[in-house]
């Protein structure tokens, strides 16, 4: 599969059963790693210290009941049911939720969309305006018609960003934490925490130094890993219920929550954060849809996880029901209800499949952070594809030993699954209730249903969630705090680099050139026009940059064809290959002046290697032949208009247009064959000729001689070579604004300009053919 397209998803809609089952094999490794390995720290987390295990099996009965209804209701009934349906071009997760909802009511956080964005045969998919006097057109006016409104839908979906990023650091060290455990049953206690701790430093540690190998190396291994587990976890399951309480499955009645709650009370409702941990990984369901099928991710949870994961509850709250002597807190963790023969194999399996879990939170990571960067709401990041065939392998080395350094600060800070659990049930439920939030606006604004269906569910699964948010807050100094620090941390950076990003954007907007100017200049613009091509990287979708105005006062002379290049991302996963690249003339032909504008979805890869010069290049020359917009001096309206865009794909999409070849220079002076490698011997090495370039316009339909003449001057200026023009800006808050902005812009704007990474295209271009010239942008 190519790495820039959307195929995947499409692939799968004409799925066969044999399809359908091999994506949901495959889910279980990629999908359903953190979720499958819940039981090895839901109960001991829940019974560490607000509740005690009790003869009376009230306790015990209860926490099963709990942990039975929430899997049904919140990843069976919410997810599986009714979120996975809101996936937007085939790719789930917060962002997606949020592109959804700002095509559909015409709200977007990036400055650089335009009219011809909403062309896109990705953007207006299933996009139907709601009726004038409904509910949902009234809300759509309303977003649309106050900022405040739009700003505050993008902080909440920043926010769940956020909270899956600060999952990403809790999740590997909780479950490698949790698997490692086991070996406190095997030593005495006074020595087992000495153990626990090195070695899970040592299996996170090399977690995250195998991580830019990719998934795909050991990908094949994920499925049987989490089969094996969860066939384990079952087996164990259905032998701790036939052997020690075969009548466990009546404590599955919601009665038994009401005895809980009513005995336990308030020690009962701060328990309910570690129930909450039985749900994690949930999110994934919805987050990783871009990668199967809405079919095949539901077949496997509803007939292998769903199944092993409840017999497995079932199989530890039967044997606990006949042990009610627990010496030590972490007795009446997983490893206790698992057979003694049994335990170091399963311990194995276990440490293997909170590997697999955490692999799949940290890869959803990086995925969620590449997709705030496309959005402008991130710093630019290195990101590495690890699969040329696997559409969404990526790996991001900064984010990558950010997160293990973070990981192993809370993994020996806690050293105890109580208060990971406390950390992470936060950031999970915080999630869960984001795309509750989000959801309830999807029901309106794009499935066009009754404002009623939303409410209720709002009040349905937001009151459940509150509850459970409600009893992790609470344990706000027992761990609680970690993620709520991470995301306010990743919350600042976020919103000052778009503040940042938006004011630059602005400032370039009100100080463009006018296309006046540029006419007054006449054809040579007052310079002497040389060979080659001047590619000008510009963020501009219309107008002319301020920093060729000071190119053109500053130099002498300029190169014969002038490319005002824009690469941009659209609320969209993925932007096809015929509807790449927007090409445009700016002014009369004779100028040799164009504007291509290069629109990438924000789950595509960006590809900026000498392939992607010659596309851009023959999509030019495409554009002259059959779309061209050429204007003449008579017209000087329509000149002035100069935004006359054609959409124009890559050479690959139109194999019958022009193509483009490269070929070494004829030498008309050369000999044969073995005479020239007789002159190699006695005479030195002779530079290589410079590379011809030809392009090859088909036979149908004839072009004009206009058309011919200006596909030479671009074939010329081509041969000639490219020189990049890269503006490079500095950011300052102009004067007289408060000390809040300057600090913002001044310090912490600046700072992350500095060391975030440089915009793609300028680490491709060779430093030889590259002209940077700096501007300072008062803001």
């Amino acid at each position: 599969m190519d790495l820039e397209t959307g195929n995947y998803q499409n692939l799968v809609k004409k799925e066969s059963w044999r399809t359908v089952l091999t994506l949901a094999y495959q889910s279980l490794g990629v999908v359903y790693g953190d979720l499958s390995i819940s039981p090895l720290y839901v109960y001991k987390s829940t019974f560490a210290e607000d509740i005690e295990h009790s003869e009376t099996n009230e306790e015990i009965f209860g926490v099963l009941s709990f942990v039975f209804w929430t899997l049904t209701l919140i990843p069976l009934l919410k997810y599986v049911f009714i979120v996975l349906k809101a996936d937007d071009n085939g790719e789930g997760g917060t962002f997606a939720l949020y592109t959804l909802l700002c095509r559909h009511a015409r709200v977007n956080s990036l400055p650089s969309c335009q009219l011809a964005d909403e062309d896109l045969s990705s953007y207006k998919k299933d996009i139907i305006s709601p009726a004038p006097s409904t509910f949902g057109a009234s809300l759509k006016s309303t977003l649309e018609k106050y900022r405040v409104l739009q700003r505050f839908l993008l902080v909440l979906s920043l926010l769940g960003a956020c909270m899956v990023i600060g999952d990403g650091i809790l999740t590997p060290a909780i479950s490698v934490f949790s698997a490692v455990s086991g070996v406190e049953l095997a030593m005495s206690r006074e020595h087992h925490k000495y153990v626990e701790v090195p070695v899970a430093c040592i299996i996170l540690i090399a977690l995250f130094a195998l991580q830019h190998y990719g998934t795909h190396r050991v990908g094949f291994l994920f499925a049987p890993v989490v089969i094996t587990w969860l066939l384990c976890i079952s087996a164990i399951g259905l032998y701790n219920i036939f052997h020690w309480n075969p009548h466990v499955y009546q404590a599955l009645s919601p009665y038994y929550m009401y005895k809980f709650l009513k005995k336990t009370q308030r020690g009962g409702w701060m328990s309910l954060g570690g129930i909450l941990l039985c749900i994690t990984g949930s999110e994934a369901m919805f987050a990783d849809l871009g990668h199967f099928s809405q079919l095949s991710i539901k077949i496997a949870f509803t007939t292998i996880v769903y199944p092993s994961l409840i017999l497995a509850y079932m199989g530890q709250a039967a044997y606990l029901s006949r042990h009610h002597n627990i010496e030590n807190d972490y007795r009446i963790g997983f490893y206790v209800s698992v057979p003694e023969k049994l335990r170091w194999p399963v311990l194995v399996i276990a440490v293997l499949a909170a590997v697999v879990g955490s692999q799949a939170i940290i890869t959803g990571t990086f995925s969620i952070i590449k997709q705030c960067s496309a959005l402008g709401c991130f710093p630019r990041v290195k990101i590495l594809h690890t699969s040329s065939k696997i559409h969404g392998q990526i790996y991001i080395p900064e984010i990558n030993w950010m997160l293990m350094l973070l990981c192993l600060a809370v993994t020996i800070g806690f050293r105890d699954t109580k208060r990971l659990g406390n950390a992470s049930g936060l950031a999970v439920i915080t999630v869960m209730l984001v795309t509750t939030c989000l959801m309830s606006l999807v029901i309106v604004l794009c499935w066009h249903q009754s404002v009623l269906l939303a409410v209720g569910f709002v009040l349905f699964f937001g009151s459940i969630e509150a509850l459970y948010f409600s009893a992790s807050l609470i344990k706000f100094l027992e761990g609680a705090w970690v993620p709520i620090a991470l995301a306010f941390i990743f919350m600042i950076v976020m919103c000052i680099w778009h503040y940042g990003t938006l004011k630059k954007y602005e400032y370039d907007v009100q100080n463009k050139v006018s296309v006046d100017w540029l006419l007054g200049l006449g054809p040579s613009l007052g310079i002497v026009r040389v060979r080659g091509i001047g590619l000008i990287h510009t963020e501009l979708v219309s107008g002319i940059p301020a920093i060729f105005s000071h190119f053109v006062t500053t130099l002498p002379a300029f190169h014969q064809v002038l490319i005002f290049l824009c690469v941009k991302s659209v609320p969209i996963p993925h932007v096809k290959h015929e509807e790449r690249f927007l090409v445009g003339h700016i002014g009369p032909k004779e100028y040799h002046m164009y504007r291509c504008i290069v629109r990438y979805g924000y789950r595509d890869a960006h590809k900026d290697d000498l392939q992607f010069e010659n596309d851009l290049v023959c999509s030019i020359a495409e554009y002259i032949r059959t779309g061209r917009v050429g204007l003449n001096e008579e017209n000087e309206d329509l000149a002035k208009q100069c935004e006359g865009m054609v959409v124009v794909g890559t050479p690959s999409t139109h194999l019958d247009g022009i193509q483009m070849c490269e070929d070494e220079g004829a030498n008309p002076e050369a000999a044969g064959t073995s005479e020239l490698k007789e002159k190699e011997k006695q005479s030195p090495p002779v530079i290589k000729p410079r590379k011809r370039v030809r392009f090859v316009i088909p036979e149908s339909p004839k072009i004009d001689r206009d058309a011919r003449r200006e596909l030479r001057e671009l074939m010329e200026a081509r041969e000639a070579g490219v020189a990049y023009i890269l503006g490079h800006s500095y950011v300052r808050a102009k004067k007289g604004s408060n000390l809040v902005k300057k600090i913002v812009i001044n310090f912490g704007y600046d700072f992350l300009r500095r060391n975030c990474r440089a915009p793609t295209y300028a680490l491709s271009v060779p430093h030889a053919s590259t002209l940077e010239v700096g501007m300072v942008y008062p803001i």
